[in-house]
């Protein structure tokens, strides 16, 4: 049965209000949204134009700026249900609002996705969004990501895909934890570590933790096809499929 929330929410926290900070304690996390961006562009120059896009967990806009700058003939629904970040977005962007090729949403991922018609989407986009959502919840989340997007359209995630191999996972993560310490600590910020490390105990748990296999399983079976898992590094990968 799933929680009342099934994603995580402290992001509404201190982590949510300095989230910039990430670029620090976590750099693949800026090069993976780089990424992201890049198979987007790709896919957009092989399409028909204007396309229509949808992001996942746009947070304070890393990501959509990258998304948004991939296509000039691209449009975004961003789709975020933390105001603490989707408020440092929208001015972070407001230039891409005022024209016209960017609007948000603050409903949670499942319920914006239930409003979207079926086929209409071009690409779906997120970075460091699933691996939040209860593995339930996250179930239904890819049943709609299929739902919305078009025949042929693509799905792009970069994220934390936990590797099967449970040791050598464990031995990223801890030393992504130590990166942690290391610069949080030097800065005097103990209460962002603090945040940090409950959050990453949330990643870890169970009944959240998106394991490589069993994710790539979980899209199959919503019926993605040419699922692959483009670039791995450590605990995060970038994983694309098609419906």
């Amino acid at each position: 049965m799933m929680a009342d929330k099934p994603f995580d929410a402290m992001f509404s926290s201190v982590i949510g209000q300095d989230y910039q900070m990430l670029k620090l304690i976590c750099p693949v996390a800026t090069e993976m949204s780089r990424l992201v961006g890049e198979v987007v562009g790709a896919y957009c120059q092989t399409q028909n134009i204007p396309l229509t896009g949808v992001e996942l967990g746009g947070g304070t806009g890393i990501t959509t700026l990258a998304i948004l700058s991939a296509s000039e003939h691209l449009k975004v629904l961003s789709i975020d249900n933390e105001p603490t970040m989707q408020n440092q977005a929208k001015q972070n962007l407001r230039d891409w609002v005022a024209a016209g090729r960017l609007s948000f949403s603050g409903h949670d991922a499942l319920s914006a996705l239930q409003g979207l018609a079926s086929d209409t989407i071009d690409i779906l986009a997120s970075a460091y969004t699933l691996h939040n959502f209860h593995a339930d919840y996250r179930r239904l989340v890819l049943a709609e990501i299929y739902r919305v997007l078009k025949p042929d359209g693509k799905f792009v995630d970069g994220d934390r895909y936990a590797l099967d191999d449970i040791t050598a996972h464990t031995r990223n993560t801890q030393r992504e934890v130590g990166g942690y310490f290391k610069v949080l600590a030097e800065i005097n910020r103990l209460d962002l570590l603090e945040h940090w490390i409950v959050h990453l105990f949330n990643d870890e748990s169970e009944n959240h933790v998106m394991r490589e296999s069993v994710a790539l399983t979980q899209m199959a079976e919503a019926g993605f096809r040419e699922i692959e898992l483009l670039q791995r590094m450590e605990v995060n990968a970038l994983v694309t499929a098609v419906k």
